[in-house]
């Protein structure tokens, strides 16, 4: 099927001027504007990009960061891109792959990080009321690591400030950074509690735990698809979820495989296996970080802040920990398997 980069990377010829404009625009404004008047426009703009897209959506995929989204994202791809017939160098990013085949829905894929700056509803999830929603989650203990090692290595210091994480370039431990009030366990914790309370006024919703996904990601992945509307073909769902093994999405990620889709897939550092995308993907790695005194003031904010509903208010077992399928070259052990792939939240 003929493409060209544009539309598959930078969409419509029109928007894409209009969202280019915009950016420059807000740079420039930036100029003359106070530190936080500039952060606060950057935020509204990248919002206002965000409102569209939601707008236009037929479903959303939402996510805090680093909660296992690169790799559903690429297991979708992949998916989609053996039912359709469609490049299998790009990854799927909200209409690009449905401007190459209608068929495949428009995804929204968001870390609900900047929406509110231009709705303005901060304190609530009204914003998905009405939209096909999959929600995403991880335990935060693990979220909060893999964190620090994308803020360490990854992330740009532009963004850094943006999102107000710890000083580019600042000399921090994991634990310290895992204890940051601002986008720590802390704010992870609240990010997860406001979703749980908001879960009941969302119309359509598949909640999906990312330890019983990797410990079920056939059936996982086949329902998420049907959620989407998919008639998931099994043999194709199989191939999907070998397609995205850690293993061979390191190699894909050392290839530059996915060179179309931007520096989302690529290492900062080849040299450093902690700069990849795709680092560890191990369910209750976050122990191998701490010591026993720190894993316990980790583990009991946990307990006593968040929300029961997600099912992660008590600390995995160490015992239970083991490698995870398809991960054998991670020293870190893995969770007890959970047998359910996701879960949909009440209405």
């Amino acid at each position: 099927m003929p493409y060209t980069r544009a539309q598959t990377v930078r969409g419509p010829p029109v928007h894409y001027l209009t969202k280019r404009l915009l950016r420059q625009l807000v740079r420039f404004a930036s100029l003359f504007l106070s530190e936080d008047r500039s952060r606060a426009l950057e935020r509204w703009r990248r919002g206002r990009e965000e409102f569209r897209k939601r707008g236009l959506a037929d479903a959303a995929v939402v996510s805090y960061g680093k909660s296992g989204r690169t790799w559903l994202r690429v297991m979708l791809s992949r998916y989609y891109q053996l039912a359709h017939d469609l490049p299998d160098n790009i990854i799927i990013g909200f209409d690009n792959f449905h401007r190459l085949d209608p068929a495949v829905p428009r995804l929204f894929f968001t870390h609900d990080n900047y929406l509110r700056d231009y709705t303005g509803h901060r304190d609530s999830k009204r914003d998905f009321y009405d939209l096909k929603t999959v929600l995403l989650v991880r335990r935060p203990q693990d979220v909060a690591v893999s964190q620090y090692f994308q803020w360490k290595f990854r992330m740009r210091a532009h963004k850094k400030d943006l999102n107000r994480y710890p000083a580019h370039g600042a000399d921090l431990t994991p634990y310290e950074f895992v204890m940051d009030p601002h986008q720590g366990l802390p704010h992870i914790i609240d990010f997860m509690n406001l979703w749980a309370a908001e879960l009941p006024k969302l119309r359509d919703v598949l909640v999906v735990r990312y330890e019983d996904l990797r410990a079920e990601p056939v059936d996982g992945l086949g329902r998420i698809l049907g959620f989407l509307g998919e008639a998931a073909k099994p043999e194709r769902v199989a191939q999907a979820v070998e397609f995205a093994s850690v293993e061979n999405l390191r190699t894909l990620e050392r290839d530059r495989h996915f060179w179309r889709s931007g520096s989302r897939m690529t290492p900062r550092d080849p040299a450093n296996p902690d700069s990849f995308k795709v680092r560890r993907a191990v369910v209750g790695g976050y122990r191998d970080y701490f010591d026993d005194e720190q894993l316990a003031r980790i583990d009991a904010m946990v307990r006593d802040r968040l929300s029961p509903d997600f099912g992660y208010d008590s600390a995995p077992a160490a015992a239970d920990q083991r490698d995870e399928p398809g991960n054998s070259s991670s020293s870190a052990t893995a969770n007890a398997a959970h047998s359910a792939a996701a879960r949909k939240a009440d209405t």
